[in-house]
């Protein structure tokens, strides 16, 4: 009886649905690499520029996306290349939401660095991936390897029965 306990008892732990928690975690993200040489759409309410910083400051309903990457927020400061060779940087504030493939991000600030392919949320952050998720006060994501860490608190629920 004793031996039967224990080979049932790593089945009851991978059964439940426990919280775990941490200060760091890596994780996947988006089902697939992005590209980030693609061209990067903006749409908003309200756009402002400012030609001597080489800054412009969309407001209002901005949407952003690069291939099947989408990012929405309140307002979006992009800042472009010294040699006007199109967007450096991103940086989103005001409820943003990062979609990638079935995952889905949203965090208080997101700063998106085109050339190093990389998104870092900051402040409050829940990621969904199917019906797991997980939250952390920051997420850097590597867009050119779908791979994400996450920092600050970590916490996740696993659901039974989930891929995730």
């Amino acid at each position: 009886m004793r031996h039967l306990f224990i080979l049932m008892l790593p089945l009851f732990f991978a059964l439940q649905a426990a919280p775990v928690s941490a200060q760091s975690a890596n994780v996947a993200f988006g089902a697939l690499e992005q590209d980030t040489s693609q061209p990067v759409e903006v749409t908003a309410d309200n756009l402002s520029v400012d030609n001597a910083t080489g800054t412009a400051v969309f407001t209002g309903n901005v949407l952003i996306s690069q291939g099947e990457m989408t990012l929405s927020a309140g307002k979006v400061e992009v800042v472009y290349r010294a040699s006007d060779q199109g967007i450096a940087k991103l940086a989103a504030t005001g409820g943003v939401v990062l979609v990638a493939g079935e995952d889905a991000a949203e965090s208080q600030r997101a700063d998106y660095d085109i050339d190093a392919g990389t998104l870092v949320m900051r402040g409050d952050v829940l990621m969904t991936q199917g019906p797991s998720a997980l939250s952390a006060q920051e997420m850097t994501v590597n867009l050119n390897d779908g791979t994400a860490q996450m920092s600050g608190g970590v916490k996740t629920i696993l659901q039974p029965g989930s891929d995730n």
